[in-house]
């Protein structure tokens, strides 16, 4: 898998590289932020507390003094470490403190080369048990309830991740979050093997000498160990895990609560990019049509797609950010330190994206395409889910400088086709239905998950024209038959094993032309010809 992620990544960037040679010197993928999260399962599970309570010989009178000399000696615990080497501590009276600027500060303040920078305790939102009482047996006991505790947050300069943070919940049942960064990781691997060869600025690497090595680095960090290496910072949160628990003994499950998989492509000087920025901004919005941030804003009911789907195109002091997201996962462009082109894809939520694997209760059993989980043990297909993610926008965006003539473009669809032994109509590069459909198709935001039937049909018929099933399964119905069109001249492709679609090169370059001849005048039009 990790093969098969390295070897589809260097054949699909190269196009976009291939526009600007003497501009480009380097492209890096990778993750950048990375947020886990931890929970005991075996806790959270219904009846699990009573159980943990009735092993450790706790009974229900004496609950609440139990947890919360529990809770004590875990707060003590965590910040033992902090108190024993004299780094600081600072409690957070408001939770808009920017935690990570602070920190970065006490290490200004408080240098260290390796260890631990500082701990900062706040009180914040938490599910913690409480004991609810009901007239109805089944609704009483001990249930998860949402309250608010002090959490303690730990940043460590760490041997291997580099300059990261944890935080743990004070009260049962203990959760856990770790947030690493794996540009501030690839840092600390290029300088253990004592390469200095590369500049820096933040989160992003603006030069390097040896960009094939920067990214077999990042490329070996997909095969890290998830649950080991978790659960030995777990242990530096809280080293009275395996005593609190010894009657009944439990790990943590890992989750990836949020992805993000950064593409970096480096140009020579800040000139080099913002010579081309402009042209790549206008097209994106152009093309992925990120203006419209109201029109697509909103939460469709009953049995459809229930998320938000929201674009933005933003000016920012620094640059210039271009955003999709879909349901929790985003597609974002932007320039950084200001010879850094970015293209990165966001995942919280997995739903909708699949992965090969046996069944979950079965490890040995039947391969097959299933849905993709949060859990760590998915994340491999994440990486290569965003890495083609990001390879679909970053060749979308070499449109900008295709020299194809329009004619050649417009002719390859401009006359009947077959598909499957059938005659397909033409596609009509003129016609308002064809005109929408490819810019439902060309969206930004699809180029993670792809796009299915009902997300086409919610954007060309207005919710009004379905009043009733009859309706639904008509305008299903027709809108199949549009996709059926789009296939049968390549416009777009059917992902394997799902009910999703995309765009494929052909479909990527009629539709760049397409919005592009639309929105040009004739004057610039024939200067430009001329």
């Amino acid at each position: 898998m990790l093969n098969d992620t390295r070897h589809h990544k260097d054949d699909a960037v190269d196009r976009f590289v291939a526009r600007y040679p003497s501009a480009v010197t380097a492209v890096l993928s990778g993750f950048d932020r990375l947020v886990f999260r931890g929970w005991l399962l075996r806790l959270i599970m219904n009846g699990g507390m009573y159980a943990f309570l009735c092993r450790a010989g706790v009974k229900l009178l004496d609950f609440k003094s139990f947890v919360l000399d529990a809770s004590q000696r875990v707060r003590d615990a965590a910040l033992l470490a902090a108190r024993e080497q004299d780094r600081p501590i600072r409690y957070l009276e408001s939770s808009t403190i920017d935690k990570e600027a602070l920190a970065r500060r006490l290490l200004e303040e408080h240098p260290i080369e390796q260890g631990l920078i500082c701990a900062l305790t706040a009180v914040e939102p938490c599910m913690s048990f409480e004991y609810h009482r009901s007239p109805d047996p089944k609704e009483r006991g001990l249930k998860l309830r949402h309250r608010k505790c002090l959490h303690v947050y730990q940043y460590w300069c760490h041997p291997t991740f580099g300059f990261m943070n944890a935080r743990i919940q004070t009260w049962f049942p203990f959760n856990i979050q770790i947030c690493i960064n794996g540009r501030e990781w690839l840092g600390t691997q290029l300088r253990a093997l004592g390469v200095t060869a590369f500049k820096r600025n933040d989160n992003c690497f603006t030069w390097l000498g040896d960009p094939d090595l920067a990214q077999r680095l990042m490329d070996q960090q997909l095969e890290t160990h998830w649950p080991r290496a978790l659960d030995s910072i777990a242990r530096m949160l809280n080293p009275l895990h395996r005593a609190i628990f010894e009657s009944w003994p439990m790990d943590y499950y890992w989750t990836a609560y949020q992805s993000e998989w950064a593409t970096d492509v480096l140009f020579k000087d800040p000139k080099s990019l913002a010579a081309i920025y402009p042209a790549l901004t206008a097209h994106a919005t152009q093309h992925f049509k990120s203006p419209d941030v109201m029109r697509f804003l909103g939460k469709k009911a009953h049995g459809n797609f229930t998320g938000e789907l929201v674009t933005s195109f933003k000016d920012r002091a620094e640059g210039v950010r271009v955003k999709h997201w879909v349901g929790g996962n985003s597609l974002k462009m932007y320039d950084k330190a200001g010879s850094v082109l970015r293209v990165e894809t966001t995942i919280a939520k997995t739903a909708g994206f699949q992965v090969l694997r046996p069944p979950h209760d079965d490890p040995k059993g039947k391969l097959a395409y299933r849905p993709m989980r949060k859990c760590v043990a998915d994340l491999h297909r994440r990486a290569q889910l965003s890495q083609r993610s990001n390879e679909r926008y970053l060749d979308a965006l070499a449109e900008v400088d295709d020299t194809t003539p329009l004619k050649d473009i417009f002719d390859e669809v401009s006359k009947p086709t077959t598909y499957r032994e059938r005659r397909v109509r033409s596609l009509r590069i003129g016609d308002r239905t064809d005109i929408a459909l490819l810019e439902v198709c060309a969206r930004g935001e699809f180029a993670t998950a792809g796009f299915r039937n009902r997300d086409i049909r919610a954007r060309l018929f207005p919710a009004s024209s379905c009043t009733s099933k009859d309706d639904i399964r008509r305008l299903a119905a027709r809108t199949s038959r549009l996709i059926r069109i789009l296939r049968a001249h390549g416009v777009i492709q059917k992902i394997q094993k799902t009910h999703r679609y995309r765009l494929t090169a052909r479909g990527r370059l009629l539709a760049a032309a397409l919005f592009a001849a639309r929105e040009v005048s004739l004057k610039r039009l024939i200067g430009t010809a001329a």
